[in-house]
């Protein structure tokens, strides 16, 4: 969660109730907002849900580096591109070309009400947490196709302003079963480990899902009701055409935790970097606050993702109950590396795969049946 989270103001909007002046998003007609998909959580001992809120003020870039520069920078420059590779290139690259706006205050519209969603920071971002009660929740849920569970919200904008910026919240139950899962070589063909080929896959080319993890996760959807948390090293600026990868591949939707990333300070030698410091950080919160539910983490092998798992399936044992490591390296379950990553943890919990089908999740009694 992002930094300076506050409890949201709750403005009701109902029986005629004022609402305090200027609660609204002001946005310039060059500015915009992106919101990503996060969590509601039951308030322990309550008739309540603590619904988190995030999301990004930004506008296109005007000044500094140009696309020609950005091309340099990421070693593109001497290449000649095709038509199609000049359009993805293009809208990808204009997402890290922004100006993220600091200092604007975020008003979202959540059913009648009208709430404080926080300040943005210095990179745009900004984060909130508000308090619905079960029947205020339960009004509020509109199942969509792939969207069962999600509550929607709009941004609050002054009249006048006919733009639409919407988010929104996963419900999470205190039980049931959730699977984290990496992205990039997990569920999208990235080539991390080849650094030229992963800036082709990831400004070049389109996204290409790695075979059959979508039928695997529609799968335990289906049998399991599973919720899905998509955890990964790449920066935020990609979330826009990783979150229409996810719903165009068929995969189940979910919470995105991605890395932040500016420009302005980092290289892009930097991008998809730490993983082993990145991701335990983000997953470990998540197990914490849901004791009761039990876990499928999902990696790949090209990575430190083995590891990383192994480690916090030995602090929650009882959480983890499944890890599956996606073969990109061609290591079988019998190296070196996985007899040492996994020494002491039971056999049946992990398992190395190039394909879904060799995977249990279709005969695991933990799993289900789809």
């Amino acid at each position: 969660m992002v930094r300076g989270l506050g409890l949201c103001s709750l403005l009701l909007l109902t029986n005629g109730t004022a609402v305090a002046r200027d609660s609204f998003t002001r946005l310039k007609a060059d500015e915009a907002i992106e919101f990503y998909p996060t969590l509601g959580q039951r308030v322990a001992g309550k008739d309540a849900w603590r619904l988190e809120i995030h999301g990004c003020v930004f506008e296109p870039e005007k000044r500094g580096l140009t696309l020609a520069a950005l091309r340099e920078a990421l070693d593109l420059k001497d290449i000649e591109l095709t038509l199609a590779e000049q359009k993805i290139f293009d809208e990808r690259a204009q997402l890290f070309l922004v100006d993220h706006e600091r200092g604007k205050r975020g008003f979202i519209r959540l059913g009648e009400r009208v709430l404080a969603a926080g300040k943005s920071e210095a990179d745009g971002h900004f984060a909130g947490e508000c308090l619905f009660s079960e029947n205020e929740v339960r009004r509020l849920q509109a199942p969509a196709e792939g969207r069962d569970g999600f509550i929607q919200f709009t941004a609050e904008l002054p009249a006048g302003d006919a733009r639409r910026f919407a988010g929104e919240v996963l419900l999470l139950n205190d039980t049931g079963l959730s699977v984290v899962s990496d992205i990039d070589d997990t569920i999208k063909v990235t080539q991390v480990r080849d650094r030229s080929a992963m800036l082709r896959n990831t400004f070049l080319r389109p996204f290409e899902p790695a075979p059959g993890m979508s039928e695997l996760y529609q799968g335990l959807a289906r049998s399991n009701r599973a919720a899905f948390h998509y955890v990964s090293a790449s920066p935020w600026q990609l979330y826009p055409p990783l979150a229409e990868f996810v719903r165009a591949s068929g995969f189940p939707a979910g919470t995105f935790a991605l890395k932040k990333f500016r420009l302005k300070d980092r290289s892009f030698l930097s991008l998809f970097a730490d993983p082993e410091k990145y991701k335990p950080a983000v997953i470990e919160p998540l197990l914490k606050r849901f004791p009761q539910r039990r876990f499928v983490l999902i990696g790949d092998s090209g990575e430190r993702d083995p590891e990383v798992y192994a480690a916090l399936a030995r602090k929650y044992p009882e959480q983890i109950i499944r890890i599956w490591i996606r073969d990109v390296t061609n290591e079988p379950a019998t190296a070196g590396r996985y007899q040492a990553v996994f020494r002491g943890l039971p056999g049946e919990l992990w398992q190395v795969f190039k394909s879904p089908r060799e995977l249990n999740a279709f005969s695991d009694p933990l799993m289900g049946n789809p």
